[in-house]
């Protein structure tokens, strides 16, 4: 799995100050960016998370490319609505290469016969597309395990909601290896707007009740 930030809003933590100091002063347009020092943006920041005033954090926007997750992982990435999505098309393109993603939990004896099963799949691909089937057909043979490529917008706001319910232990392995780098990739650029971002155990509470995992991630201090 390899997930890059291809874009991102610039100086998206200055924005977040200017929007919400926009809320709360007398300061017009011209204004909201004036006298706001990176200490001022962090204390502001920190006072909208606290209150729960999310809405400035949806002026900024962060674009992912991920590659090397498995189709099984973008259908729940993609139940994500408020974000845009460019997923690579198994329609349009050909796929010869044999790339695809084993679970960890399937032991040695079942891999082999997981491979053997996944291969046959991928070279009766091949043959229906050499016998004229159209792509967009003979994509119905291709599993769930097989790795494709997306790129993905958030806003701030909704990568909080994502990253509190992809980064808990309860959710599915890949998607949660998937979310945890995307949250250290956006903590490379906006350290005080994802300082608690994730799992809810972050913020010391688990939803989960009897469901919960019982090992919550050590909370992150301001």
């Amino acid at each position: 799995m390899k997930v890059s930030l291809l874009r991102h809003t610039p100086d998206p933590e200055l924005l977040v100050a200017s929007a919400a100091k926009l809320c709360y002063s007398k300061a017009g347009i011209e204004g909201i960016t004036k006298d706001l020092s990176k200490k001022k943006q962090s204390d502001f920041i920190k006072k909208l998370l606290k209150m729960g005033h999310l809405s400035p954090f949806e002026h900024i926007s962060f674009t992912f490319g991920i590659e090397g997750i498995s189709r099984a992982c973008t259908h729940q990435l993609v139940r994500h609505r408020i974000a845009s999505f460019s997923q690579q098309s198994q329609r349009y393109v050909s796929f010869e290469e044999r790339e695809y993603i084993v679970p960890r939990t399937i032991k040695k004896g079942l891999k082999t016969k997981f491979d053997r099963l996944t291969e046959d799949n991928l070279k009766f691909y091949q043959e229906l597309i050499e016998k004229g089937v159209p792509k967009e057909d003979a994509r119905y043979i291709l599993p769930q395990a097989f790795c494709t490529k997306i790129v993905v917008t958030m806003n701030a706001r909704e990568l909080f909601h994502f990253f509190n319910l992809r980064c808990c232990n309860r959710a599915q392995w890949e998607i949660r290896e998937m979310a945890e780098a995307m949250l250290s990739e956006a903590k490379k650029i906006a350290p005080n707007i994802f300082m608690k971002a994730g799992a809810p155990c972050v913020q010391g509470t688990c939803p989960e009740g009897e469901l919960s995992c019982g090992r919550p991630k050590k909370r992150q201090m301001l």
